[in-house]
């Protein structure tokens, strides 16, 4: 199964036809607006859709094929933003991840990820899930605060539940040395990240043959200063 990652950096209506290129069974997509409050073409493409968001205007949504049910999970958010959790053909859960400053004032952006782990993390562990978005954080701003929870934290807390970033798999980079951006800030190529991450269970995944992509930005840069970031899993179409 395909599945692709992407902050859109707002407007999908005018650019979903430029995702779809890459074929995918599955899009998390970040920045998007509510398809139920839009027209036209983006409307009728999202006919098998789930969107969470404070506003109409801007949230996280899941797109799928056709051929993929996808079910939304009646977990607690406790107003960390933005978290959406769904089954996908009631095989596997797979949480879309737009990590923001949120409600909480210490704990911003990887802390919101830290707090819904705190509240979710058994659910997680016990079944195969995939974890996949828009993390706004690296291992190297680590030192910048002196926090319990910061990303090489938050990593580790997903591997005790065997969840494995897929893109560190597939290329043996270290978390903090990534080679890829999937971020330009402001669009400047002289100011690269790597904040976008896909998260799996092994079972679902085979480590030694993983398929991972992150798009070029002489391709996607005039789309969003995001990336997208393609990846495949085991589990197959019912």
């Amino acid at each position: 199964m395909k599945i692709v990652t992407w902050n859109c950096n707002g407007g999908f209506r005018n650019k979903f036809q430029k995702i779809v290129t890459l074929e995918a069974d599955i899009y998390v997509i970040q920045e998007c607006e509510s398809p139920e409050h839009s027209k036209g073409e983006y409307r009728e493409w999202a006919e098998n859709y789930l969107w969470v968001g404070e506003s109409k205007h801007k949230g996280l949504g899941i797109f799928a094929s056709r051929p993929v049910k996808i079910q939304r999970l009646n977990w607690e958010s406790n107003e960390l933003q933005l978290f959406l959790p769904i089954t996908v053909n009631s095989q596997f859960t797979l949480v879309g991840v737009w990590t923001k400053h949120g409600n909480l004032r210490t704990f911003r952006h990887i802390g919101q990820l830290w707090k819904y782990l705190e509240l979710h993390k058994g659910k997680m562990a016990a079944r195969s899930t995939v974890l996949c978005g828009d993390l706004n954080s690296n291992k190297v701003w680590d030192l910048n605060h002196d926090r319990r929870w910061n990303h090489s934290a938050v990593v580790r807390e997903l591997s005790t539940i065997n969840l494995v970033s897929l893109y560190h798999a597939a290329t043996g980079e270290e978390q903090g040395a990534e080679s890829i951006p999937t971020f330009y800030q402001h669009r400047n190529l002289r100011k690269p990240y790597h904040i976008d991450y896909a998260f799996s269970s092994r079972d679902i995944c085979n480590i030694q043959s993983t398929t991972v992509s992150v798009g070029r930005h002489t391709e996607w840069l005039e789309f969003s200063d995001h990336m997208p970031l393609t990846f495949t899993i085991t589990c197959e179409l019912v």
